[in-house]
């Protein structure tokens, strides 16, 4: 079992200490929707592939116009995607939502159901989304895996997988189940502040000596410096060889150009001295 305690300490320290305080959308929903189950899957299901402060536009705006479920599933899919217009694939996404209001509503009787079996029948939600549900909506324990907690999760060295999914079965195996409802918010945060995708924030990290990925770019940075050293003194030596043989070059060509005037002027040279004689004669 990995023990999560410090590592979410540490990790919530650096977010603190660097200004990264800023919610994400689901704790945001979670906090200023009074954690309403609907509201929640329908962020999670707009947040995919959609930047968070784009997923809270598009909730607000949404949600102003129709008041829940039952709104939704009578609400004509092009005044949906009018509200969400903001989210990516929010042409899918539109039809996709108002299927599930039409299932919450008919199927559920306008409640969410508070279990992963039934969540996942819903169109559209996948265990990410089912988990995240359970995690925001009803505090049930659950691992919501998504590209930030993949990824931190790797480079930490907590697992050693190739998907999301894989990294869903190996956290809930090791991961004591104390930290499930905790984990995802602040993995999430860390991974869009500090543990970015591309160039991460590694000055404003607390992890790195424990970080597989921080080893790795610095053995790399090491060896770039080496190489781009070899190269600077390569390039000394290879100028220098360049220099030598072009005098020589010169060199040669001086030698070539006298022969060439030793020729040429021969013959004169030869008549002058026949010349003198004569008019010594």
């Amino acid at each position: 079992m990995h023990d999560l305690s410090r590592l979410i300490d540490r990790m919530e320290s650096a977010l603190n200490a660097n200004d990264f305080l800023r919610l994400t959308a689901l704790e945001d929903l979670h906090k200023n929707e009074g954690g309403d189950p609907f509201k929640i899957l329908i962020g999670t299901i707009l947040s995919s592939r959609t930047r968070d402060e784009n997923t809270t536009k598009a909730i607000i705006r949404l949600f102003k116009r129709f008041k829940g479920a039952k709104d939704i599933s009578k609400a004509d899919p092009e005044d949906i995607k009018e509200e969400i217009s903001c989210v990516g694939f929010y042409n899918v996404k539109a039809i996709r939502i108002k299927e599930v209001a039409r299932i919450i509503e008919e199927k559920f009787q306008g409640k969410v159901p508070d279990n992963e079996e039934e969540l996942l029948k819903l169109p559209g939600v996948g265990r990410k989304t089912a988990n995240c549900v359970l995690v925001y909506a009803f505090q049930k324990s659950a691992i919501p895996v998504d590209t930030h907690v993949h990824r931190i999760s790797n480079r930490l060295g907590l697992v050693n997988t190739k998907t999301p999914q894989e990294t869903e079965r190996e956290m809930t195996k090791y991961v004591d189940k104390k930290y499930w409802i905790k984990l995802n918010s602040t993995f999430v945060r860390y991974g869009q502040n500090i543990c970015l995708p591309k160039r991460p924030k590694c000055n404003h990290c607390n992890l790195t000596n424990m970080c597989k990925y921080y080893a790795e770019m610095t053995i790399t940075e090491g060896e770039e410096r080496e190489r781009e050293r070899e190269r600077e003194r390569g390039g000394d030596d290879k100028s220098n060889r360049g220099m030598k043989e072009k005098n020589e070059r010169r060199g040669e060509q001086y030698k070539s150009n006298i022969t060439i005037e030793k020729r040429i002027h021969l013959p004169h040279i030869r008549y002058f001295i026949l010349f003198g004689i004569c008019i010594a004669n």
